[in-house]
């Protein structure tokens, strides 16, 4: 992937836009989760109401930091250690954490990821992106860019093209003081 395509969606998620891009499993969009207008335009393109919550996905635990509260340090290598499928965690989030990005929840939901180009998109953001499944509410995500084309036409300010990492389902969302698994 061109650095050069790299460092444009990260200049238009900076001004506010709302990009795609490939993960783990599927399509994500993405939007600067400091940017309130950003989120509501990436909620509304998805029909998704406020009140479920976003993910924020970063790449490494440093970008996730301002969101969520300190973990020891055990549990923090306990959630990253893992890297033979994605897991979203959900943690307890800052009382500054925005209630447009936790929702109703106490917790926030974040995933360090180990896609190599999503990486370096945090990394040329600079902090963690806001990440949601390419595909408006009651609709499959988004596996390909004529499906992100498909749903949102010309809706999206870039869609950085690339492939997925190859999973068969977008990633697990599990409680780490639980074990609980939200979604398998």
């Amino acid at each position: 992937m061109s650095t050069f395509r790299i460092r444009q969606a990260a200049r238009i998620l900076k001004h506010g836009g709302v990009v795609a891009y490939p993960t783990e499993a599927v399509w994500g969009l993405g939007c600067d989760p400091h940017n309130f207008q950003a989120v509501m335009r990436l909620l509304q393109l998805k029909k998704r109401p406020w009140h479920k919550g976003l993910i924020l996905i970063a790449a490494d635990f440093s970008q996730l930091t301002d969101f969520v509260e300190p973990l020891d340090k055990n549990l923090q290598h306990q959630l990253l250690e893992n890297k033979n499928k994605p897991i979203t965690w959900l943690l307890p989030a800052r009382l500054n954490t925005p209630n447009y990005l936790k929702g109703i929840h106490s917790t926030l939901a974040v995933r360090v990821t180990f896609h190599a180009q999503t990486i370096d998109l945090c990394k040329e953001f600079g902090d963690a992106i806001v990440s949601t499944s390419a595909n408006p509410a009651d609709f499959p995500p988004a596996r390909n860019v004529l499906t992100v084309r498909k749903y949102f036409r010309n809706n999206l300010d870039f869609i950085l093209s690339g492939e997925t990492s190859g999973f068969s389902s977008p990633s697990e969302i599990r409680d780490p003081f639980s074990n609980q698994i939200i979604r398998a």
